[in-house]
């Protein structure tokens, strides 16, 4: 059975100095989607006065990593998920507090279907980021894999 939501945002506290370094916060993680917020916090702004790329990089890597430990953490005493690359689009100016919402771009039973199969899975996630108006003010896509052990 996957995760449940303070377990997932507790392990990757614990375990990803990143996450605890950016204080995100985990609001929802679920197989269907992960909710990290970013606080706002002046030692992370950027030359303009809201977060900086690098931070808003991070939250939605850390989202994606929060569905995909949701979604296939029963899998992981046989598959390593991994990060394999990722692509982010600037489009708005972000200021104050930031979400980042992911979601699967691929059905997470297909994924497990492939392991089944003995393959290495690939499969994106989709993950926007918006400020407290509700604009989007990053778009990315994050290639996750599932490493058989061994």
């Amino acid at each position: 059975m996957p995760q449940t939501q303070p377990a997932i945002g507790e392990m990757m506290a614990a375990n990803v100095p990143m996450v605890r370094t950016l204080g995100l916060e985990f609001r929802e993680t679920t197989p269907q989607r992960a909710v990290v917020a970013l606080p706002d916090q002046s030692a992370y702004h950027n030359h303009v006065g809201g977060p900086h790329a690098g931070a808003m990089f991070t939250l939605a890597e850390s989202a994606s990593g929060a569905i995909v430990l949701a979604a296939f953490g029963d899998q992981l005493s046989r598959a390593l998920p991994l990060a394999v690359r990722a692509e982010i689009g600037y489009t708005k100016l972000a200021m104050g507090e930031v979400t980042a919402t992911a979601e699967l771009g691929r059905p997470a039973a297909e994924v497990v279907a492939a392991l089944d199969a003995g393959e290495r899975p690939e499969f994106p996630v989709l993950v926007a980021i918006r400020r407290p108006d509700g604009a989007v003010t990053a778009e990315m896509t994050i290639v996750w894999t599932l490493r058989p052990h061994g």
